[in-house]
């Protein structure tokens, strides 16, 4: 008997190790698709302040930055601050975290904004200086901190290059995270004065290809998007949000492929999505428009490639999530609505109640939308509205989901939480 219970602790625990050793990496902003799902089940449903939360841990400083996973570490910046109210004189720094307990292994400055480059990036009451989330490749881990520089670092912390070589005017300071593609780290640049897509070499930090774009319609010409690769008749494009229109470029030199304008769309923040053949794109503000585009196209394709437009309940931070058939989109003032991904047909409209800044993420047969305000909503997906849950975290939240095995990421304004079973 003490024979065939031994056989079975050890079954449970390979079982464990199995589980922990192949659970999928979450390596840049939204995950290993970049669209907001995951792999992962056994997630939690519900959690309280003091129930299904594995462990809490202070993080110093200001910063709206999404946590990255890769094995067992946990990945994210943050800005620190010289006194105790934000000030101009800011430690950008990046830290590395033990996914299973919590505990620092690493936390390093990459670099610093003094009072003379505060001065030309001010943020917004609800930005950070540290605002963009990293991105891995495995190996190494590139940080973007606007105009105060970009960094290639190993996984012991170490800096292995920096470029300060960006410029341009940020407005409300810095969002878009980068992208890896082809050995390249490419990134969206759209400042009050010009705006850019520029490409480094991703060994060096060497700018490879800088392309200019403009919006000289446009009174506030500024953006903070983040990169999609999508594959589009077998060949890789980069699309890439400014204000004014949404560009899709060749990775290897930065040509653009087509354009969409989007009129007077300016602060864009959502992440686009691409599904059933189209990209799924924000305009911004200020009044939001989802965008559902086919990609096919070579130039101007704002006529001929738009195939529908939602003008209802459009988002101006809140990603969006496709699931299935469907289209889930979340606005920033809490209204949940689902559509079908191909036509644009609305199924239902839900008022969520708060505010929304956060991504929402697919998992384990569920989507989870957070709240400014610390709440969290899980929701099953599907043409009708059914509610799961609603789960308080009593913290102001604004950064997006990630995932470590079957527990939930949340960062919180103070703390990051790993919520688990």
């Amino acid at each position: 008997m003490r024979t065939s219970i031994t056989a079975v602790l050890v079954l449970a625990i390979l079982a464990v190790a199995e589980t922990q050793s192949s659970a999928e990496d979450w390596p840049e902003f939204r995950g290993p698709l970049a669209n907001g799902h995951s792999t992962a089940d056994g997630l939690p449903v519900k959690w309280t302040i003091d129930q299904n939360v594995v462990w809490k841990k202070a993080i110093d400083g200001l910063a709206w930055s999404s946590p990255i996973v890769l094995g067992d570490r946990i990945y994210l910046t943050t800005s620190v601050a010289d006194s105790e109210e934000l000030g101009p004189e800011q430690s950008l720094r990046t830290l590395c975290l033990d996914a299973e307990s919590g505990a620092v292994q690493w936390d390093v400055e990459v670099f610093r904004q003094t009072k003379s480059t505060a001065a030309r990036d001010k943020v917004h009451k609800k930005n950070s200086h540290a605002s963009a989330t990293p991105i891995t490749d495995g190996k190494h881990l590139f940080v973007h901190f606007g105009v105060h520089g970009t960094a290639c670092l190993n996984l012991d912390g170490t800096v292995a290059w920096k470029n300060q070589e960006l410029k341009y005017a940020p407005v409300h300071g810095n969002g878009g995270s980068p992208v890896l593609v082809g050995g390249l780290l490419v990134l969206s640049c759209d400042g009050g004065d010009v705006e850019f897509i520029v490409a480094m070499d991703q060994a060096t930090g060497k700018i490879l290809w800088k392309t200019d774009r403009t919006a000289k319609h446009l009174k506030k010409k500024f953006a903070f998007g983040t990169p999609l690769l999508i594959s589009v008749d077998g060949k890789t494009q980069i699309v890439s949000q400014g204000a004014g229109a949404v560009y899709g470029y060749r990775p290897k030199d930065g040509v653009m492929i087509w354009k969409v304008d989007y009129a007077d769309g300016y602060s864009v923040v959502p992440r686009p999505v691409f599904s059933h053949g189209l990209l799924y794109v924000s305009s911004g503000f200020n009044q939001a428009k989802i965008f559902a585009i086919d990609p096919t196209g070579q130039g101007d394709i704002t006529k001929s490639h738009v195939r529908w437009i939602m003008t209802k309940g459009a988002p101006h931070t809140p990603s969006p999530l496709v699931v299935g058939d469907e289209l889930y989109i979340v606005s920033d003032r809490g209204i949940l609505t689902c559509l079908d991904a191909v036509s644009g047909e609305e199924h239902y409209q839900q008022r969520l109640g708060g505010n929304y800044s956060s991504s929402p993420l697919f998992a384990d047969g569920k989507i989870y939308v957070q709240a400014e305000g610390g709440e969290a909503i899980v929701v099953r997906p599907g043409k009708e509205y059914e509610e799961l849950s609603r789960n308080e975290l009593e913290a102001r939240t604004f950064a997006s989901y990630a995932v470590y095995g079957s527990s939930l990421l949340i960062r919180s304004e103070k703390h990051l939480y790993r919520i688990s079973n």
